[in-house]
């Protein structure tokens, strides 16, 4: 006699012993394939707050008008898959509602035009691609995947420079659960601009190279954890000249004690948050952990029935 193995107890043993060796492989090798910055990035944050800016046609600065900061972030694939960076270019407009909607981008307060590269693994900045301008710091459209409870140094484009975004505990977005970080800026010349000696109370001089000057008196993010995508956003601006040498400000170009994402944008960073995290749980965790269970199901009763078999007779000589 001899016992022999049905066809069903080695797929079911073969079976398990595959899903046992898939369950790992989806944590060291497939989900870190899935924490890469996309490439083909397409969206629109929009803030909107109130406060001062600079009219150009009345030559004095309003005060108490509303404010909209709105940026489009489009990833340009082609250089992305050449590079292998996530390359995105960044339109950002300031508009007033004399502004809006801007037909022509030259009619805002304010428009640029930036090209950001950053490694899609780490999030650091990537110096290629025509990157304009060159940056630093570890956090700038996004944070790194897997955000720590930590400070972190963020990229402040008007400032020219990176600011400090110390962790200040959980934030809660449209009932999604995130981690928060503020910080500020105080005030610091940013550079100069040739204007109109009477602009900056120099009314003897027909023109002078006046000092710009930005502040930030309030900078406030939600963060989403796994993901790094940015929840909410609020700012507090403040862009003034000074005449040379003055430590007075003499025109108020912008400013606003808060201008902050809106409600509509809150809820699409937040729908995109919980896709993509969704995404990482289920190759992180989730089909780890069914793969891991079934598999270890599936080669124990494969090898139950392998180890009883069928007893056959053996012919005899």
């Amino acid at each position: 006699m001899r016992r022999t193995a049905s066809p069903l107890s080695l797929i079911l043993l073969g079976a398990g012993v595959f899903l046992l060796v898939l369950a790992p492989l989806l944590v060291a090798q497939v989900l870190p394939q899935a924490k890469r910055t996309p490439l083909d990035v397409d969206t629109t944050t929009v803030f909107e707050g109130s406060g001062s800016y600079f009219d150009t046609a009345r030559l004095e600065t309003v005060h108490d008008r509303r404010i909209t900061i709105t940026r489009q972030v489009r990833g340009d694939v082609a250089e992305g898959v050449r590079s292998g960076k996530a390359v995105w270019d960044v339109a950002t407009s300031v508009d007033t509602d004399a502004t809006l909607p801007a037909a022509d981008t030259r009619d805002s307060l304010q428009w640029t035009l930036e090209r950001w590269v950053t490694d899609r693994r780490t999030n650091e900045p990537a110096h290629c691609c025509g990157e304009s301008p060159v940056f630093d710091g570890e956090a700038y459209l996004k944070f790194p995947f897997d955000v720590e409870e930590r400070d972190y140094r963020w990229w402040d484009g008007t400032l020219g420079a990176v600011v400090l975004l110390r962790h200040t505990g959980p934030g809660t977005v449209q009932g999604h659960r995130g981690l928060r970080f503020t910080g500020s800026v105080p005030a610091t010349r940013t550079g100069v601009r040739q204007v109109p000696g009477r602009l900056v109370g120099l009314p003897d001089r027909p023109q002078v190279l006046a000092e710009e000057w930005y502040a930030n008196s309030a900078i406030e993010l939600v963060v989403d954890r796994p993901t790094g995508r940015i929840l909410y956003a609020a700012t507090g601006p403040r862009k003034t000249l000074r005449a040379p040498g003055s430590d007075k400000d003499a025109v108020v170009l912008l400013s606003s004690g808060k201008v902050a994402f809106t409600e509509a944008t809150q809820r699409q960073q937040v729908r995109l948050a919980a896709a993509d995290g969704g995404r990482l749980k289920l190759l992180g965790s989730t089909l780890p952990l069914g793969a891991g269970i079934l598999g270890g199901v599936l080669a124990l009763v494969g090898g139950l029935l392998v180890a009883r078999g069928r007893i056959v007779p053996t012919a005899r000589p």
